[in-house]
């Protein structure tokens, strides 16, 4: 599945968001996750395992427990197919910059 697929899923990136905070036992993002979202157990187990085929977490077991974390290889993926239209945000962002500050100097003339 394409990283833009994956994350295309409200549910799996609040997961992320989740697990960028640090590794989580699968019951601890179901208890996060589910209530936000009214989803089951199930439900957030079935997200946990589009994350994983995907390649955007990793799973350890530990006794009766999996342990989930964040693998930030296909971030790195979408950041870089990103990367190219960054910079049409950045020229937004510093022409509004440059207007802001025009406009307070004129303020500041006429004040």
């Amino acid at each position: 599945m394409h990283p833009f697929e994956v994350l295309a899923d409200p549910v799996r990136r609040r997961i992320v968001e989740v697990l960028a905070s640090g590794e989580r036992a699968s019951g601890e993002v179901v208890a996060i996750v589910g209530p936000e979202f009214g989803i089951s157990q199930p439900a957030v187990s079935r997200q946990l395992r589009v994350l994983r085929d995907g390649g955007f977490a990793r799973v350890r077991v530990a006794g009766q427990r999996r342990i989930y974390r964040l693998d930030p290889e296909p971030l790195r993926e979408v950041d870089a197919w990103l990367a190219h239209y960054r910079g049409f945000w950045e020229r937004a962002m510093d022409d509004l910059a440059a207007e802001i500050e025009r406009g307070d100097r004129e303020r500041r003339r006429r004040g």
